[in-house]
């Protein structure tokens, strides 16, 4: 893997907090007094000043304290990390509201003016933004007035289109607008798009190439962290030929798409901003060691393995989850894990060629059985040599063309 095309072999692999990963991360991860009062969003409906208000428990309403005079003695990214990552997160979306943008460096009183809205419909991905977003009704508030909703859904829309057109290099995937929408429940539109665009640049960067090819070397490093922590479910899962397409989903929208409680969302995205890019796959290994003993329980066969683990029930216990994720990056960390993603890499490459190969030859086999049926039938005897070599180059030559010119990946990728 060269050096360019991933962030994860830059120097900032232990920047998940940047601060002593030995000292400061491990009593930042573990519980404390706080317990984890975290507030979801509201609509314009509610009180504007409800999260000011709301009755925090003894030990939220210190951290709390905490969090404000961090804010006014100026901006220390680590200690606001800190909070984020630390049991319950930053509590309320009054708080997040404030911290958020400090801990990416948004600077509000300098946010790009949105641009003219014939330029956001020009953009190559518009339409299909716009079909996205309008399939995005599960991830507003339930109750929401259908114009409330409609006008936010338009707003989401801007604030996609926005990101895109100021990064030319970026490309619009499926499930951004899950990750959009979630900040935009939080925080009003010239914010959001700051906070998206900021993120773009970084903890997403991977996802929005051109094809999936980052995207699904990210996923790479899930096995080996699940090696490390439990050798015998890494075993029975890579058995039963699980792959990792049944976490795709997790990756991509910050877990935005598969959670149904906001509550729960707002809290991954207090850690995963604070955190190294690959977090959302160290807290995918932490759910499957989690339900190690149920997938364990399950028949050895991928499709009933991939039917468990692609549905995350509403009951899981998140800060434990969030601290054993926290705890596997400190013992398991990217740089460590490298060279074995990149030989799974290199494996799933080559099985996508083989795989690629046998279809190019069924292809083949498929036009010639056909062609020669087809000769036998309608041509006269003294054409048919004639005719069938034809046939056969051309066979030939269509072939590799579409051997050469055809993107066959998805072949492959639905089954790792």
């Amino acid at each position: 893997m060269n050096g360019e095309e991933s962030d994860f072999n830059q120097s900032d692999q232990n920047d998940w907090l940047e601060i002593d990963p030995q000292t400061e991360i491990i009593s930042v991860i573990s519980p404390d007094i706080v317990e984890p009062d975290v507030i979801p969003p509201k609509t314009e409906k509610d009180d504007k000043n409800k999260n000011k208000n709301v009755k925090l428990s003894p030990g939220s309403a210190a951290k709390r304290k905490k969090i404000l005079r961090a804010l006014k003695d100026g901006v220390d990214v680590s200690e606001l990390q800190s909070f984020a990552i630390n049991r319950g997160g930053l509590l309320t979306n009054e708080l997040r509201k404030q911290v958020w943008p400090k801990q990416l460096g948004v600077k509000l009183n300098e946010i790009t003016p949105k641009p003219a809205e014939d330029v956001l419909h020009g953009h190559r991905d518009y339409e299909q933004v716009v079909m996205d977003v309008n399939r995005s009704l599960k991830r507003f508030p339930p109750g929401m007035d259908d114009d409330e909703r409609f006008a936010l859904q338009d707003i989401l829309v801007d604030v996609i289109m926005r990101v895109l057109v100021n990064n030319s290099e970026l490309h619009y995937y499926q499930g951004f607008h899950d990750i959009c929408v979630t900040f935009l429940l939080v925080v009003d539109e010239d914010v959001a798009f700051a906070i998206v665009e900021k993120l773009s640049q970084k903890h997403l960067r991977d996802f929005m190439d051109v094809d999936m090819d980052r995207t699904k070397h990210m996923l790479n490093y899930l096995y080996p962290i699940i090696d490390k922590a439990s050798p015998q479910l890494c075993e029975y899962m890579e058995r039963a030929e699980t792959g990792t397409i049944f976490c795709l989903s997790w990756l991509i929208t910050w877990y935005g798409h598969v959670l149904n409680d906001i509550k729960h969302i707002v809290r991954l995205y207090d850690f995963f901003i604070a955190c190294h890019q690959l977090m959302p796959i160290y807290l995918a290994a932490a759910i499957v060691l989690y339900r190690q003993d149920e997938i364990l329980e399950t028949e050895c066969e991928m499709c009933f393995i991939h039917s468990l683990l692609s549905r995350i029930p509403d009951n899981l216990p998140f800060e434990q989850l969030i601290s054993k994720a926290g705890d596997l990056y400190l013992q398991f960390p990217p740089e460590d894990l490298a060279s074995e993603a990149e030989f799974r890499s290199q494996e799933n490459d080559n099985r996508a060629k083989r795989q690629r190969a046998n279809g190019v030859a069924k292809l083949h086999r498929w036009s010639w059985r056909n062609n020669i049926r087809w000769v036998s039938t309608h041509m006269p005897n003294y054409g048919r040599r004639h005719y069938l070599l034809t046939t056969a180059v051309a066979a030939v030559v269509t072939a590799a063309l579409c051997y050469s010119t055809t993107d066959w990946g998805w072949i492959e990728w639905s089954w790792f």
